[in-house]
């Protein structure tokens, strides 16, 4: 397969080839008039490129589809086979893996891969190593790869390529430093808006062009779609909701400020909670793993939820209501037509769901929260690797 058009910005035809690209992305049913009427292009011209795109190994000519009379006319779709994406994921312990095909499939899954990426170059290099080799072992030529996209917690600026939470070097912006190591194109990205490109996407027509998804995992953070775009901001720091001076509690965010919706709603929050009320006497199931190692992993309690520790789902709840009172606000401001709750803490599931209806139903302004409806990711810790590979493939296209 060749690609050379991947690499061209400069000519008419490689500008319109990837316009034909998105829009098999985008619609169901994708036939010569439909690109010819909505891209403006002549039906010889269409016919022309989309021959090309055949002949490279992106399209497929998917049949003839049915219609009320005449001519049959015949639809065009991604090549799964056309190459692959890797999506990775770094968490604080761990970072995971995803494979889709072209078409935007998820082929592979490969979680909770042990590392802790450290901000050097060789705790880099390493960590590449690890996921080329990872991908190859599930099967897939690193050869066929076409691009990678990685996500990080914390302030990223995708388009110059930096973390603020990883910091190696003044003059080798993070993105190139991937590049470097992995030999393909990389796009780098905020977890939290990787988790909202997922959503989104997966949702396919279903899609709401206005929503936003909230990832509850250790930290706090947002993602979200405007207008069906993602929204970045000025300097591509949008998202913040963890750090919304919201609370009157006293309690230092990890930002350095007083205050933040993350030291009530986030799952270090539900920690120290757990922690504070087994000091303090309260009886649960988790006492006894405490006192035995003087400390308690967010996992422990997650499954301590799960099993139905009363002190747990109380305090998984009140991690909601304090959620659900961040999300009154994000709701009265840019009015949404649906809010995805993503990340580890939605184990908790009703428990965790319901206190954050309740308060969105209590705060916000009755007219605007009526139009939004709130659920629970159904991608569960997969969406933020699917976004990954999906932004990867977005980007390589230049769509």
């Amino acid at each position: 397969m060749t690609n050379t058009f991947l690499n061209d910005n400069s000519g008419k035809n490689s500008d319109a080839k990837r316009e034909i690209l998105r829009l098999c992305i985008t619609h169901e049913e994708s036939s010569i008039s439909f690109f010819s009427k909505t891209l403006g292009i002549s039906v010889p011209t269409v016919t022309k490129l989309i021959a090309e795109l055949i002949e490279d190994g992106f399209l497929l000519d998917e049949g003839k589809i049915g219609t009320s009379g005449g001519r049959r006319p015949s639809i065009f779709g991604l090549n799964p086979s056309a190459g692959y994406f890797v999506g990775i994921d770094v968490a604080r312990h761990h970072f995971h893996i995803a494979i889709t095909d072209f078409k935007g499939n998820m082929l592979k899954y490969i979680e909770d891969i042990e590392f802790v990426l450290e901000s050097n170059s060789a705790s880099f290099r390493d960590m590449c190593r690890m996921v080329k080799d990872n991908v190859i072992a599930n099967g897939i030529p690193w050869i066929k790869v076409l691009a990678a996209g990685v996500s990080l917690s914390g302030r990223v600026n995708p388009e110059q390529g930096y973390s603020l939470t990883y910091f190696v070097s003044d003059d080798l912006p993070l993105k190139d430093l991937f590049q470097r190591e992995l030999n393909v194109p990389v796009s780098i990205e905020n977890d939290s808006r990787a988790l909202t490109y997922g959503e989104y996407m997966n949702l396919g027509k279903h899609a709401d062009k206005d929503m936003i998804a909230v990832n509850l995992s250790w930290g706090l953070g947002m993602g979200m779609i405007l207008d069906g775009h993602l929204y970045y901001g000025k300097s591509g720091f949008s998202g913040e909701i963890g750090h919304f001076p919201l609370l009157d509690n006293n309690i230092m965010c990890r930002c350095g400020k007083i205050g933040c919706l993350e030291t009530g709603a986030s799952g270090s929050a539900l920690h120290r909670i757990i922690i504070d009320k087994l000091k303090a006497g309260r009886r649960s199931s988790l006492y006894k793993i405490y006192k035995e190692k003087g400390s308690l992993e967010l996992s422990e309690i997650l499954k301590a939820v799960n099993d139905g520790d009363v002190l747990a789902i109380e305090c998984i709840g009140e991690i909601g209501d304090t959620l659900g009172r961040g999300i009154s606000g994000v709701i009265n401001v840019f009015n949404p037509g649906l809010v995805i709750i993503g990340g580890r803490l939605i184990v908790g599931k009703e428990h965790l769901i319901l206190p954050i209806r309740t308060a969105v139903n209590k705060l916000s302004m009755d007219r605007v929260a009526a139009d939004t409806k709130i659920r629970l990711s159904t991608l569960g810790r997969k969406a933020i690797v699917l976004g990954n590979c999906l932004l990867a493939r977005k980007k390589l296209l230049g769509i």
